[in-house]
């Protein structure tokens, strides 16, 4: 009797963990594509090996909660309902903040786009393509008098409905030159952008997110992470943003308010600029050059830093897809993740950066230029036959 009690007891306990694991992949079929395949197949293969090499019920057991953990977890991935969620970004004339907006506008969120010239193409092609919800406000994130009144439309709009997420998107990249030849007032305005304005921006309005216990999402670098030659000042600014979202994390979770870090790799926005204002940092850098520097550099060397500017396109992928999931996730799971790494490479660039021995990490560094500057001139070549 106790033997067939026994052996029905643990038929019973394997059927519950069978069905378990079949409602762990119900979910998965479901859960948002951030959340990806790997955590179910590490637990496939991890229940295989219990069942396989451990006694029936040690087996059985450490495979139930291992299900368990998985279907704790997927159940944070789910994402919330985003009516009546109002979101604010900031950079919404081109590149990131433009189509982000626009997907934003058309999962359903009411999307405040915050513009650097509100009479521009970018905020008339906002206008012009989006719903009615979203709403296209001027903002220089440097300007505090425009933060004040970008947080007044704001209130005025959503009044008792809240704001759920700030995105801060804007950011600048200036001239790329070797760190001693970048002047000094690019290093500042490379901060007043990207670090500086999104400070202020965050601080005027977190009484927002802490009344709707929302979402703070900065978008970083993997330059903020990983030193990328002749992006001192863009990077230096980006890693000071990514410490302030770090810290704000910790702060802000006795409110309820979650933090999230956007590390994207290199995807194809304007962020470079156009040939006038690289003609006019170009020559704000020489300006500012010391002649002792200059004479040390060549003047040939600095004048070929255009070519670098010109080949950034190379490097950058047009497929902004990751990033928009990425951010959407960010914005819209139950439990996101604390920092993302949209982009080819980018996930395993910063591990590298972060594990590796700087020696060997740089001397890595060293063969991708190289190989880089082999495809680049392999291009040139083409074009010119």
């Amino acid at each position: 009797m106790g033997i067939v009690f026994s052996e029905v007891a643990a038929w019973l306990y394997l059927a519950v963990t069978v069905a378990l694991g079949g409602t762990v992949l119900c979910k998965l079929e479901k859960s948002p594509r951030q959340v990806g395949r790997g955590p179910s197949y590490l637990v496939g293969l991890w229940g295989a090996a219990c069942l396989l090499s451990l006694p029936f019920y040690y087996g059985v057991t450490l495979f139930f909660l291992s299900c368990s953990l998985l279907y704790s977890y997927l159940a944070g991935q789910e994402l919330l309902p985003v009516h009546h969620k109002a979101v604010l970004i900031t950079g919404c004339d081109t590149g990131i903040g433009h189509v982000l907006s626009k997907y934003l506008d058309e999962l359903g969120f009411t999307v405040f786009a915050g513009v650097l010239n509100e009479k521009g193409p970018g905020a008339e092609e906002l206008r012009r393509s989006c719903s009615s919800r979203l709403c296209v406000i001027q903002l220089d994130v440097t300007n505090s008098t425009q933060i004040r009144e970008a947080y007044s439309k704001v209130l005025e709009k959503v009044q008792d409905r809240g704001l759920w997420a700030v995105i801060n998107n804007a950011g600048i990249l200036g001239f790329p030159a070797d760190g001693e030849l970048i002047p000094m007032s690019d290093y500042r305005q490379c901060m007043a952008v990207n670090f500086l304005g999104a400070v202020e921006v965050t601080k005027t309005l977190l009484p927002f997110l802490r009344r709707s216990k929302g979402r703070l999402v900065n978008v970083c670098s993997m330059a903020a992470g990983v030193p990328l030659q002749k992006l001192a000042a863009y990077s230096s600014s980006k890693a000071a943003l990514m410490m302030f979202s770090g810290v704000l994390r910790q702060e802000l979770s006795k409110w309820g308010v979650k933090v999230i870090i956007i590390q994207p790799g290199a995807f194809k926005t304007n962020i470079a600029g156009t040939n006038e204002m690289w003609n006019k940092l170009e020559k704000n850098l020489l300006d500012a050059l010391d002649p002792e520097v200059q004479k040390d550099y060549g003047r040939d060397y600095v004048l070929a830093l255009r070519n670098f500017v010109r080949s950034l396109p190379l490097m950058c992928s047009s497929d902004f897809s990751p990033l928009l999931l990425d951010i959407s996730h960010a914005v819209s799971a139950k439990s996101p993740f604390a920092v993302y790494t949209p982009g080819k490479g980018c996930y395993l660039w910063i591990c590298l950066a972060s594990f590796l021995p700087a020696s060997v990490f740089d001397f890595l560094k060293k063969i991708e230029l190289g190989f880089f500057k082999k495809m680049k001139n392999g291009k040139h070549t083409a074009l010119q036959k």
